[in-house]
């Protein structure tokens, strides 16, 4: 049998390059910075290796490191000196990541994106205030309409300290319609919001929940966190917070719903962005441990299968590792 149409001719070194569908640039990449309010030191994260949590001193010189290797923005999250039943700390003046993001963005061209969240601030762990009697009746989590009022405050309190963009991540109804609302009052309305727009209720998150002090300290997520069995809700997910005027769309985590990350591709024009959790990064650096894998091939991997599902920006805590070798 005589064959016409042989796609190897297009394997070979020098050709293969060339007709490469798709490529991962530093410029795609985000990387996670843990500020902590309650050191003096860098602190490592045993869970995610080779991340530390860093004091308020030190936030500005771990961002121009993170530079260093290419990757232009990182998203600054927070762990409180203290924590309280409605998470106070989170919009405070003086707040953590206030004070971090003041001193990042006077002292580095970094662009900088924050959190909007409050499970690291509340002193039970949950994404907003609590219904009544929530801490005796794991049924009933969060009153969602009270949390938005917060995360208003939380948002502008970001803004006034010099974020260049917000990121909602508490699966709150109506979270981006607020945010957008309160920005616009207070004079920012040209301040951009990535929704975390299809966030799941995944099993992936343990090492992030050990580096932020953000884990739940009764019940779980699932009442306001996707069924990880559903993809038809994240469309409709994802259609609200276009509505109320998302810029960019994040879907939570990446690898296990690269569906979902296709989906909104084909489905809506907005940049997709693609969270790469710590459970997918603290597994590959365990199988690498073991000598089960190639750490640095299987995170290449990792994150150019985000990227060829449609992501445009990915965070990822490989971000740096990446970086250097491209």
């Amino acid at each position: 049998m005589e064959l016409t149409d042989r796609p190897r001719r297009l394997r070979t070194d020098g050709v293969r390059s060339l007709v490469s569908e798709t490529d991962v640039r530093a410029a795609d990449l985000i990387a996670p910075v843990f500020v902590d309010a309650t050191t003096d030191e860098r602190v490592p994260i045993e869970s995610m290796p080779g991340h530390e949590r860093v004091p308020v001193s030190e936030s500005a010189a771990r961002v121009r490191e993170i530079m260093e290797t290419g990757v232009e923005a990182v998203m600054v999250f927070g762990i409180p000196e203290s924590k309280d039943e409605r998470g106070s700390q989170a919009w405070a003046e003086d707040g953590v990541v206030q004070r971090a993001v003041r001193r990042i963005t006077n002292q580095t061209d970094a662009y900088v994106i924050t959190d909007i969240c409050l499970c690291e601030y509340t002193d039970h762990g949950h994404c907003g205030v609590l219904e009544d009697d929530a801490r005796d009746d794991p049924r009933l989590t969060v009153d969602n309409d009270a949390t938005l009022e917060l995360l208003q405050q939380i948002a502008v309190s970001h803004a006034d300290a010099g974020a260049d963009m917000v990121a909602p991540s508490s699966m709150t109804d109506g979270m981006v319609g607020a945010i957008r609302e309160a920005l616009d009052g207070a004079g920012y309305e040209n301040l951009p919001i990535t929704a975390y727009a299809a966030k799941y209720e995944s099993a992936f998150y343990g090492p992030f929940r050990d580096a932020a002090d953000g884990a739940p300290a009764f019940g779980d997520r699932r009442h306001y966190q996707m069924d990880p069995a559903n993809a038809r809700e994240a469309m409709r997910e994802v259609q609200l917070d276009v509505e109320q005027g998302a810029d960019v769309l994040m879907v939570k985590p990446a690898l296990p719903y690269l569906d979902i990350v296709s989906e909104l591709r084909r489905e809506f024009d907005h940049p997709i962005a693609a969270y790469n959790v710590s459970g997918e990064y603290a597994m590959l650096h365990a199988a690498a441990d073991n000598g089960w894998l190639s750490l640095e091939e299987a995170a290449s991997e990792s994150l150019l299968s985000i990227k060829r599902a449609g992501a445009d920006l990915i965070l990822t805590y490989f971000a740096e590792d990446i970086a250097e070798r491209l």
